[in-house]
Order: structure tokens, then sequence, then C-alpha cells
């Protein structure tokens, strides 16, 4: 679920528009303000947990102390799990970026480079939940054909960029096709600001698959 704050900018709206664009079907755009502090008080969210069934979240908000701010965090039991603040630094929109999209529900491949990701504990956790975010459903075959993009994530230098790139299988003589990257949009630089993340714990409990499920 993907939810504007009280004092949404135009960059955090169209960002939270795009995100929901790479997201569709299996997400949920909440297009009304909602004022809420999701670092000072959860409880907004956990409604919109319960309201929409959604595990997974992405909120929006500017002020002049944190601008340009997203929020990405999980549920557990539709009480906030883990979240994460990220700052935008530079942001161009998928309709700024005038090549080709891809279908509507396509699933992404996730590309996750530099150290950080596997040695940083706030990294870490960010890698988890950008994976858990964009993934999408959980497929027991894949076709050639429908590896259609790329989200890319970089974090170097106390930053995270974010790309997405088309894929495009062309000719190439043999049997493989020759591999070429088209940039799709959106991309985004972004900082790490504030952290809330559950307890080791906790953290393992949310992952511990139900009995009816094995």
């Amino acid at each position: 679920m993907l939810i504007k704050g009280g004092n949404a900018n135009a960059t955090v709206t169209q960002v939270l528009k795009d995100v929901y664009a790479l997201k569709k079907p299996y997400g949920v755009l909440y297009k009304k303000k909602n004022i809420t502090r999701p670092f000072e008080d959860q409880t907004s969210l956990e409604f919109f947990s319960k309201k929409s069934d959604c595990s997974l979240f992405m909120f929006g908000s500017h002020n002049k102390k944190r601008p340009n701010n997203l929020v990405i965090g999980r549920m557990y039991d539709y009480h906030v799990l883990d979240m994460i603040e990220l700052g935008i630094e530079n942001f161009v929109s998928l309709k700024d970026i005038k090549n080709s999209k891809c279908p509507e529900g396509t699933k992404p491949m996730l590309i996750f480079a530099g150290d950080d990701f596997d040695v940083t504990e706030d990294y870490r956790r960010l890698k988890s939940l950008l994976i858990d975010f964009f993934r999408g459903p959980t497929v027991s075959n894949i076709r050639l054909a429908g590896l259609e993009y790329v989200l890319h994530f970089t974090a170097l230098n106390g930053k995270i960029y974010f790309r997405s790139y088309k894929l495009l299988l062309k000719k190439s003589g043999c049997r493989t096709p020759r591999i070429e990257l088209e940039e799709m949009g959106p991309s985004l630089d972004l900082v790490l600001r504030r952290t809330h993340l559950a307890s080791d714990d906790l953290y393992k409990l949310s992952m511990k698959m139900p009995k009816a499920l094995k």
C-alpha cells in the first residue's frame, strides 16, 4: 500500500504514483492525504494494513526538517515490524523517460550491488524490505521471454541508487540472445535516514512458516 502524508509535495506524490505503476495490480494507492507520522504513531498505518489486508507499505511526506521523505516498511500480524526512512535527493519519473514500459503485472528481477547490503545491519534490513516490496508473487516456472525488466539497487558512499531497466532480447546469431538494458524509469538517488527495526527474535518469528503451509 502506498500512502501520501498530509504535507506531501509534487515530487513525493509522483514517486508514489511511479512505484504504484511498477506494483500494479499488486498494490493499493491511497490518493487522499493522511495526517500521520509513522515514527511517532503507527496507529494509522496499522488501520490501513487491516483495511487493505496489506503487509507492506510506502509512506511519502515532505517538511523542512525531512524534505522529500519516504518510509518503507512491513507489518507482522497488522503491527509495524520494521521500517526505514529514505530521503529523495534526485528523482526522474517514469513519464520523463520516453522509452517503452513493461506490461502491468510483470515480475521484476532484483539486483543489489554494494558491500553495505551484506555487511551493515541497516542496509541488510533495507535489502530484505526491498525484496519483499518489489518481488511480486511466487512462481514455479519462469519463461525467458518473461524476463522483461530489472530493478537495480546500488549502495555507494552513503547513498542508495535505484534504477529501473527494460530488458531487450536481441538476435545474436546463436541460440542464446544478446541482452541489452534500456532505462525505463523511475530513477531515484536516496539517502538513509531513521530506522525502526524489529528485534532479532521478533524478526525470526515473523519469518516462521505456519504449520498449515508446510
